[in-house]
Order: structure tokens, then sequence, then C-alpha cells
């Protein structure tokens, strides 16, 4: 199988068509099929697809959640008695970076028991999709994703659990309680495989050409020391911070956590694989 070229250092990351090996880091998500081709232009339009390319945007989706506490979240009057936690449920730019230029709106749906289980939250230029809420059981919420008109495209959903109490390992729990702070993240991808003419002008665009968005001129986020990058690109942070766990910085750690899971494996497979052999050899030896 051939290799897939590195180009991971493009700034607008325009990929050439390929069935994907795995995403990054989560799941990308695609909002055209792989195994068969892309639909036609919607009708009346003029619009056609730039073949052979894919361009993906990261961005962030979770909750954070907090116990009610006298000092360090008193509960707000009118809060039922058995809430126990207040929790926002949000869908970001990686490191605060805007994303409303190809998303226009998020749907949260929640569960039944809360009033009014579906909110919609449109774009605002720089600003998060979220809603806060409180409550004391933790649940599915479905988040549905509406790309902005230029897109053409359908919407797509993810799901998410929210998280009221410490997870994870003994260290990630005592870690979670001591900032008073649930922290339930994902990191994902969003694909836009062989994208309408018009909607690729705004992807790679600095944002002149999205009507009510950002003046032109692209906006720089810092990426670390001497570097930056314009805000429309699908490149991340080199280093992690208070906030932001996602970085290049990240990537690499995990890369070297799972190469080191790898080959503590392999060492597992050589020691069974030679007791294995000693025992065919005692076994051979019984029977001669």
């Amino acid at each position: 199988m051939a290799k897939r070229k590195d180009i991971s250092y493009l700034p607008h990351q325009v990929r050439p068509r390929v069935k994907p090996q795995g995403p990054r880091s989560g799941r990308a998500i695609g909002v055209s099929p792989y195994e068969r081709e892309p639909p036609m232009a919607p009708p009346g339009t003029n619009q056609k697809r730039v073949k052979g390319v894919q361009i993906f945007r990261p961005f962030i989706y979770g909750t954070t959640a907090k116990p009610f506490d006298e000092t360090t979240n008193p509960k707000p009057e009118g809060v039922p008695a058995d809430h126990t936690h207040s929790w926002t449920v949000f869908v970001k730019g990686v490191d605060g970076t805007d994303i409303t230029y190809w998303l226009k709106k998020v749907q949260f749906k929640l569960h039944e028991s809360i009033p009014n289980p579906l909110r919609s939250v449109d774009a605002v230029a720089g600003q998060p999709f979220s809603i806060s809420e409180t409550g004391w059981g933790e649940f599915e919420i479905n988040i549905k994703l509406h790309y902005v008109s230029e897109s053409n495209e359908k919407p797509q959903s993810v799901w998410h659990g929210l998280r009221l109490h410490a997870y994870g390992t003994e260290e990630e729990r005592a870690a979670q309680k001591a900032s008073g702070e649930v922290l339930a993240w994902a990191y994902e991808e969003q694909l836009f495989n062989e994208p309408y003419e018009n909607f690729y002008e705004i992807l790679t665009s600095v944002g002149e050409k999205t009507k009510g968005k950002a003046a032109a001129g692209a906006k720089k986020k810092n990426l670390g020391p001497g570097t930056s990058i314009p805000e429309r690109t699908a490149l991340i942070p080199m280093r992690s911070s208070p906030g932001q766990p996602y970085s290049r910085e990240a990537e690499q750690l995990e890369i070297l956590r799972l190469q080191d899971a790898k080959r503590k494996v392999e060492e597992q497979n050589r020691a069974m694989t030679l007791q294995l052999k000693e025992k065919e050899a005692k076994l051979a030896a019984l029977r001669a």
C-alpha cells in the first residue's frame, strides 16, 4: 500500500482525496462519503466542487461541570434543591479560534426531563457555541452541527456524555477534585470533502469574503515562541497551556505513549513466544 504523503505542515490542510487511515486525534467528521462520488451542486446554482481536495478544521466539543459549593460555586437562587452541579456544554475552536466562518448554528439535545431540551445557539463571531444548566444526573447529549449556507452540506451529529463526577485514572480523578472542575472534552477534525468553490474560498480566505464576520486581514493566534498563524487554518498551538490541552506538544506525547505501549506489547509477545517454544521443546522431549 502506498504511503500517504505527510502534508501536516500545510496551513490550510488541503488534502488529496484518499480514504483516511485514521484521524490524528479523535475522529474526523466528514460531510461527504469516500466510497462514492460527491452529490451534484444544488439546483439553481452554477457551483462546482473543487475536485481532489479535502480541507479539515479542528474544533473541540464537550462539557465542563462544577459541584455546587458555598465558597467556590454557590448555588443560585431558584435552582432545585436536588441539583448538585452546574455545567456547560460547548462547541468551540482550538485555543479559542473562531469557527463561525464554517459553522453557523449548533443544536444541543438535552435530557427530556430538562425544560426546553432542544436548544439552538446561533453563531456569534469569535464566541463559542454553548449553553449552561444545572442538574444532578449524567446523560448523553446530541450535538448537531449546522454549516454555513455556502457549504451546501447537510448537518452532522456527534454524541457526548455529560460527566459530573471525577473519572479516569486515580491521578486524573485527584486532579479533577483538586481543581473543582470535571472536564470531558473531545478534539475533532471537521472534514470537508471536495467543497464547493465558494465555500473553498471562504475556508481558505483571511476573512473578508465571509459576510458579517471578521474584517479583512488575517487575525493571528500565537503558536509558541516566534510563531503565529492566520485563524482560518487547520493548525493547532505548538504548546499546551492551562485550559488548552490540545497542541503539537500533546500530540507528540501521545505518539510517544502509544509507541511505548507498542514496545511493551512486543516485549511481552516475544517473552510468551519464547516460553511457548520452551514448553513445546519439553513436550517433545517427554514424547521421545
